[in-house]
């Protein structure tokens, strides 16, 4: 039986390993998620708590947006329509950024994992 685990141990740290060793150099384009360990002071940021977004963000246009997950479920913040911009944040203080639309608009979005949650970004 030991045998057993400490084979489960060493593929599942391998998986996890190679999981995370991911090619694709070079910068994200729009809408593309990065993840940091780090937030930039005065940065535009959605804060996610309690299964909520908070209150309705606006940015000037091809703004870098921080998200920062405070919830232990992992989320996504996704634009309603087309392809703005997509961003999966895990859970327990996950961050990551994307890059706000060019063109000025409301840009109503939602977890995908979690449809009750919404929000709205304004690009102004």
């Amino acid at each position: 039986m030991r045998t057993i685990q400490a084979k489960a141990a060493v593929l599942l740290m391998a998986a996890l390993l190679v999981g995370g060793c991911g090619s694709g150099g070079g910068s994200p384009g729009p809408g593309t998620a990065t993840t940091t360990g780090a937030v930039t002071e005065g940065a535009p940021a959605i804060t996610i708590k309690d299964f909520e977004y908070g209150a309705p963000l606006t940015v000037a246009p091809g703004a870098v947006v921080m998200v920062t997950n405070l919830d232990s479920a992992g989320h996504t913040v996704t634009a309603d329509h087309g392809e703005a911009f997509d961003v999966d944040v895990r859970g327990g203080g996950g961050t990551a950024t994307f890059t706000a639309p060019s063109a000025p608009g409301t840009y109503p979005y939602h977890c995908t994992y979690h449809p009750n949650m919404r929000g709205t970004l304004s690009v102004k």
